[in-house]
């Protein structure tokens, strides 16, 4: 095996890696199929082995292309960091800040305060990247992180802003033709907005008197910004913030039998803490979202 290999065409291979075809890898890279798939042609025989076999399924990886797919990511996250590191130095006071967040936050409630932050600082570029599993901030995947779970990595500087309240919300409309529940008895005759495949950490630890399982709702995504939509379209009872809530015009639904709060936190990693651009965004961000909790 070669000592060293081109970063160009380690980075066409990540990319094949991450989208699943060469058609979609050419689209990211904004390179032609036949370049992209003479990059992996030059790989291969550099290694001496297949990265792709072809099936019936579709683009399949071998082992030795699954065995490059961490360090690459590795790789690809550190060049991302450095050019956004590279261009606050090019530019002063400007620069680039990754931000991540889970998807109905970000979505939801992130945007009006980013627009008041670039009102205040309109050299900066904001990056922002839906996620409901947390980035990993030391390997500088983003910035800085908005997360519901309190940090575990002593690297990390991280503030905890304040808590957002979740319950049970419906439309007035469906209430009204459905009634309301007043228990967990009443509640499993009406149709339930939640979770498909993949259920979060956090329902483990929610106690509704049974186990919360996939066959308790009848209406299933594993989209949290497709179950808010959901409850806002009337099709049902599901949870959702009760800032959110009422601005939609929602109706709590047992707030006194089930609710619960999630924590809100800011976080960066500790090497950016010298960083004016990154500093701007931690406490511009710390300060939103601290009232956004306060009002609510």
């Amino acid at each position: 095996m070669p000592g060293s290999l081109d970063w160009d065409l380690l980075q066409s291979l990540h990319a094949v890696l991450e989208a699943g075809t060469f058609s979609a890898a050419a689209r990211i890279r904004r390179l032609t199929q036949p370049t992209l798939g003479r990059h992996i042609d030059q790989l291969e025989r550099q290694l001496g082995a297949p990265l792709f076999l072809r099936s019936p399924r579709g683009l399949v990886a071998t082992d030795l292309a699954l065995a490059f797919r961490p360090h690459l990511a590795d790789m690809a996250a550190a060049a991302e960091a450095a050019t956004r590191d590279a261009s606050g130095v090019a530019s002063g006071e400007g620069g680039v800040v990754r931000v991540t967040v889970s998807e109905v936050v970000g979505i939801e409630v992130v945007p009006a305060m980013l627009a008041r932050f670039r009102d205040k600082h309109p050299g900066i570029s904001v990056e922002l990247t839906l996620n409901n599993k947390s980035e990993d901030l030391t390997r500088r995947d983003a910035d800085v992180a908005i997360r519901m779970t309190r940090p575990t990595q002593n690297s990390l500087v991280a503030r905890k802003v304040g808590d957002l309240k979740l319950c049970f919300h419906a439309t007035p409309e469906y209430l009204a033709r459905h009634g309301i529940p007043k228990d967990f008895d009443e509640l499993q005759t009406h149709s339930l907005i939640g979770f498909d495949r993949v259920f979060p950490e956090l329902v483990n630890e929610l106690s509704i008197g049974k186990p919360i399982t996939r066959d308790l709702f009848s209406y299933r995504t594993d989209n949290d910004v497709a179950q808010l939509a959901a409850i806002r379209a009337g099709i049902g009872i599901g949870v959702c913030q009760v800032k959110l809530g009422r601005a939609a015009g929602l109706v709590p639904v047992m707030p006194d039998v089930f609710s619960f709060e999630l924590p809100i936190w800011i976080c960066m990693h500790e090497t950016l803490r010298g960083s004016p651009r990154m500093r701007l965004m931690f406490d511009h961000l710390a300060a939103e979202l601290a009232a956004f909790s306060a009002e609510g």
